[in-house]
């Protein structure tokens, strides 16, 4: 993962919220082996205002990975007071349970 690809990973997740209007977003860092994001790229995306302002609306990190973790665990505290709380978790299972789904029963959408 690095700047360029987390920009464009935000843009396409933008575009597709807004013609999908999901219930929540996920994002899961769990398959990546790489990080290498700058602290002002995480800065620059954190300024910019949610899709949804909806506070029901729940954002949930996936970051099994430390380094990966304290990284998005900085981006949800620059973005504070212009988005609604970004809940990041080391698990795939602690998403859900904040999301509240018991049995998921679908796959992740692949963005290109």
């Amino acid at each position: 993962m690095t700047d360029d690809v987390l920009k464009d990973f935000f843009g396409a997740g933008a575009a597709l919220a807004e013609r999908t209007k999901p219930a929540a977003g996920v994002i899961d860092f769990s398959k990546v082996i790489s990080f290498d994001v700058s602290v002002q790229t995480l800065r620059q995306l954190s300024k910019i205002p949610p899709v949804r302002r909806d506070p029901d609306f729940r954002r949930v990190v996936i970051a099994p990975l430390p380094d990966v973790y304290g990284m998005m665990r900085m981006f949800d505290l620059e973005g504070e007071g212009i988005r609604p709380e970004i809940h990041v978790v080391r698990s795939e299972q602690q998403a859900w349970a904040i999301l509240g789904v018991e049995n998921p029963r679908f796959k992740a959408l692949k963005i290109e």
